[in-house]
């Protein structure tokens, strides 16, 4: 022992303070003959019932040898020579009975581990008493036996699963000659389930069973019946040399002596009972199916005459039409009608009405009763109708007058087991003079018909001149006006009254697009686009437009997008824009400074191959009253006050024109909150067509830090980059950002991009931009967040390599990414106007004043054609190349710009194909646009034009033309 613990060590007196501390019993022993005990600890005394240890002593002779009962020594030995040699396999555990010092006999658990020394090794020991564990488990062992032995007296073959986890099981099967159960094999007894279940089922089970037995023999399957019951059964067919016998498999769920959940199989044949249950059931069904045959025809006869006492009053002659057999039999004849059938007499149902139909039936109407009359459109008809019915013209006896012919199940086809009419009752009726007056009623509807047709074409008409005459001095009145602006000479009160002026010419153009936009939609003329768009763009457009209204009158913007959205749909984006603009623009208009608008974007639900977007409106102005909110709100030239229509500015429909075009969308706008006095909010539903995006780099290995102003801000742009698949961190000042930056430096995990709110405090973004620059070094790339409004300029100074907007979309992330990385698309080029020559076809003198001296800005230089057919002259006479591009007006004299544009496209010349022709016109409506684009045409420009649309249109055009 004591070359175990080391030279000067007292090992005794350690280990028997060990010992005291050990709740069970303890003992040491040499790992050699005789096996001398070194070392026991008072509880292992106790367990061998003796006094002391000189007692224990005594017992055992003080050897291992000794404590263990002589028939079981030598089990424990081969544990010991495991352990002691080279063996593998080592156990640690054994139990054994041991003879205590009354003569009683005990079972004791004991883990021993063997530890090497110089003169053999020791075994330290732990025991425990388990004789009432191990008596136990002999009984439930003898109990399961017995119950084996039981159920193989009732089973062919039984299987035993011992435990679901591991799937061990024991295969019984009973002698047909000793009712006895033993195991088939060694093999069997311990094998897995799943092994068992796949030989028995493909050697035993018939082919035609296989499948549906792999299911239900499953234990999946099994453990899924027995959540809800203890016990199932399923049946099968198992074949045999001599044929195939019906087998059934009785399962119970049962609790193992461990204490494991088990499954106990009990597989029993069944082919005699089953066999003789059908043939009983067979013979059963033929008797239900005599009686229900006899009981069918009474009932028949019943609803027959049911239906005649029924139809006799109205129709002048009655039948029963048997389709089936296409048997038909007069059940009431008209006493008059010398053609018909007579009474009780059968006759053929298909030859006899198509006589009826030729005969009588008027040319115009005959072909619609022979459909009528097919038994195939009868059933399908009669499948959803109680009662069908056809109107027509007849010609008998001299006289021509309107007569139906009806039809009725004689059993409703829901009543029936195959959901079929087979038999009608049929009625014949005149109907001449309610017919006639119907006739007379509908004509009259249809005169009123066509003349609100015609009154409403009138009224599109009217609109459309309209818009036309009054756009073209608007154009003049806005053009001047931009022109009169651009004088740096102006005195601030002439200047001030031009910028009203303006604004004033510019609420009135409002105006009309609204009335323009109610007529569309009340004449049907209003359609939708569906086209692929960029959903990012868009909420671009409507944050730049929005925030400068905001801006002016003093209000606070934000616009949120919570969840999820993609960056692109199919849709209609430009009414979509429309009705969110529509409802934004009116909570600017009713809220006053210092107040604020929202608009809040969440993504409701995806289906199939459609996306649910929600888009919430919500503002602190004047609220409104919730009746008016419910009666009236999206009426027409409606307010809820009508003197604000001076203060706000008004017409009424802006709300009306939103319902309408989200009721053409399948959409829907909704208000939420209705009170006086505390804001508005409104929620737009719509459903738009899912698309897929364009292939965006990839960036999976990209890492980005977002330094945002609050919590809500970073998570937002974290949850943003994560579901895009790009690791993301987050921090909310300068100081952490720098934190983090030396951090990754110090795992070798830098970033590659940062990104940066322009809404930081202490130091703000561009202060933050500088931090980062200043001790980042030049190698990352840091990208300013902007609200709404972008500024590039401001970014450049901070040092930033780029600014994007908010709320953020992946794809805008990563097309600066690859943009300011070199491998981003060029942006869309624009060439110079300067030295451009402009052929401009236009009748009104004074727009063409005004787009000469919008072009001389430019230095650009118009000549001027005053009606289509001096255009097409003009152009046809001058040089290949001479013109760069044609401004064109649609409603001229002599010839329209559009048929002007027909004409130079079809002229025999390279140049007229491909120069860019753009219509500049009064005419708004989108299928003005169409007819511009159908003729040839490359762009409509609605007038009033404003100057830097036309200079953004022309100078793409030319450029696409001579990089084409």
């Amino acid at each position: 022992m004591k070359d175990l613990f080391g030279p000067g060590s007292d090992p005794m007196a350690l280990i028997d303070k060990i010992g005291s501390y050990i709740p069970g019993g303890f003992f040491v022993y040499r790992a050699k003959e005789p096996w001398e005990i070194l070392y026991v600890n008072d509880e292992c005394i106790r367990i061998y019932g003796c006094s002391d240890l000189d007692d224990f002593k005594s017992l055992t002779g003080n050897t291992f040898r000794g404590m263990v009962h002589p028939e079981d020594f030598e089990s424990v030995s081969q544990s010991i020579d495991e352990q002691t040699g080279a063996s593998d396999d080592k156990r640690d555990y054994v139990a054994y009975r041991i003879v205590r010092r009354d003569g009683s006999l005990r079972w004791l658990e004991d883990y021993g581990h063997f530890a090497d020394t110089a003169d053999g090794g020791v075994f330290f020991v732990f025991i425990s008493d388990r004789t009432e564990a191990h008596e136990r488990s002999l009984t439930d062992e003898r109990v399961n036996n017995a119950v084996i032995e039981t159920l193989t007296k009732l089973y062919n073959t039984l299987c035993l699963i011992n435990d679901v986890e591991t799937e061990s099981c024991s295969l019984y099967r009973s002698d047909k000659n000793n009712i006895h159960a033993e195991a088939i094999s060694n093999a069997l007894s311990h094998a897995k389930y799943r092994d068992v279940k796949e030989q028995y089922v493909s050697t035993m089970v018939a082919p035609e069973d296989r499948e549906r037995m792999r299911e239900q023999m499953s234990l999946p399957y099994i453990l899924k019946q027995f959540e809800e019951k203890d016990s199932l059964s399923v049946t099968f067919l198992r074949t045999f040399p001599e044929g195939k016998r019906y087998y059934r498999i009785d399962m119970g769920k049962v609790s193992m002596p461990n204490g494991h959940t088990g499954v106990i199989m009990g597989f029993m044949d069944v082919d005699d009972e089953i066999r003789k249950d059908r043939e009983y059931r067979a013979a059963l069904e033929e008797k239900l199916a005599l009686q229900d045959q006899i009981l069918e025809e009474e009932q028949r006869r019943k609803e027959q005459s049911s239906m005649i006492t029924a139809m006799a009053s109205d129709y002048r002659s009655v039948y029963h039409v048997d389709l089936d057999h296409d048997d038909a039999v007069c059940y009431r004849a008209s006493r008059s009608d010398t053609d018909e059938t007579p009474e009780g007499i059968h006759f053929s149902f298909s030859e006899r009405f198509t006589y009826y139909a030729n005969k009588y039936v008027d040319e115009e109407y005959r072909e619609g009763f022979l459909r009528f009359i097919d038994p195939d459109n009868i059933r399908e008809a009669l499948s959803t109708e109680a009662i069908i019915a056809y109107r027509y013209l007849a010609h008998r006896a001299g006289r021509d007058y309107y007569e139906m012919l009806r039809m009725a199940g004689v059993r409703k086809a829901k009543d029936r087991d195959d959901h079929m009419v087979h038999a009608v009752g049929v009625g014949f009726t005149e109907i001449d003079a309610e017919m006639r007056q119907t006739l007379e009623h509908n004509r009259a509807l249809n005169l009123a018909l066509a003349a609100a047709k015609e009154a409403n074409r009138a009224k599109t008409t009217f609109l459309t001149n309209m818009s036309h005459e009054i756009r073209t001095p608007m154009n003049a009145i806005l053009g001047f006006d931009s022109l009169a602006l651009r004088d740096e000479t102006l005195s601030p009160a002439t200047r001030d009254h031009l910028e009203k002026i303006g604004g004033s010419a510019r609420h009135l153009l409002g105006l009309i697009n609204d009335i323009l936009d109610m007529s569309r939609i009340e004449s049907g003329r209003m359609l939708l686009r569906h086209e692929e768009f960029s959903f990012r763009s868009m909420v671009e457009e409507i944050n730049s437009m929005v925030t400068s209204q905001c801006r002016d009158k003093g209000l606070k913007y934000e616009c949120r997008i919570t969840g999820v959205v993609n960056d692109c749909y199919i849709g209609d984006d430009m009414k979509l824009k429309q009705v969110i603009l529509n409802t934004l623009s009116n909570a600017i208009k009713f809220t006053d400074p210092p107040g604020s608008v929202s608009l809040t974007i969440r993504r409701k639900s995806v289906f199939e191959d459609r996306t649910t977007l929600c888009f919430n409106v919500k503002d602190t102005g004047v609220g409104m009253d919730p009746e008016f909110a419910a009666r009236e709100l999206y009426e027409p030239f409606t307010q809820e006050d009508t003197r604000r229509s001076n203060k706000y500015g008004s017409t009424g429909l802006g709300m009306a024109i939103t319902k309408n075009i989200l009721e053409l969308m399948n959409g829907n706008i909704e208000v939420v909150s209705t009170q006086k006095g505390v804001g508005t909010e409104f929620m737009i539903t719509v459903t738009l067509k899912n698309c897929e995006a364009p292939a965006a780099p990839d960036l999976k290995d990209l890492r980005i830090l977002a330094v945002c102003g609050d919590p809500v801000s970073c998570e937002r742009v974290r949850e943003t980059l994560d579901e895009a698949g790009i690791r993301a961190d987050s921090c909310q000042s300068c100081a952490e950002a720098l934190e983090l930056l030396d951090i990754a430096r110090a795992k070798q995990e830098p970033y590659q991009l940062a990104l940066v709110d322009r809404d930081l405090t202490g130091p703000d973004g561009p202060g933050t931009v500088r931090e980062l620059r200043g001790h980042a070094g030049a190698g990352d790339m840091v990208i300013l967040l902007a609200s709404y409004d972008k500024d590039p300029a401001d970014a450049e100074a901070a040092g930033a390599d780029g600014c994007i907007g908010k709320p953020l979309f992946v794809s805008e992330v990563t097309e600066a990414y690859s943009r300011i990385a070199g491998h981003g698309r060029a942006a869309k080029q624009r060439a110079s106007l300067s030295g451009r020559r402009i052929l401009l076809a236009e009748d009104v003198l004074i727009n063409a004043e005004i787009v000469a001296e919008l072009m001389e800005i430019k230095d650009a230089s118009i000549d001027h054609a005053e009606n289509g057919a001096e255009a097409v002259k003009m152009f046809a006479e001058s040089e290949p190349g001479y013109y760069d591009a044609i401004l064109m007006d649609v409603l001229m004299p002599e010839m329209t710009g559009l048929q002007a544009a027909a004409a130079i496209r079809k002229l025999p010349r390279e140049d007229a194909r491909a120069i860019p022709i753009i219509a500049m016109t009064a005419n708004a409506f989108d299928e003005d646009v169409q007819s511009s684009l159908q003729a040839g045409m490359n762009a409509h420009l609605s007038k009033p034009v404003a100057p830097e649309r036309l200079y953004e249109t022309l100078e793409e055009l030319i450029w696409e033309r001579e990089h084409s």
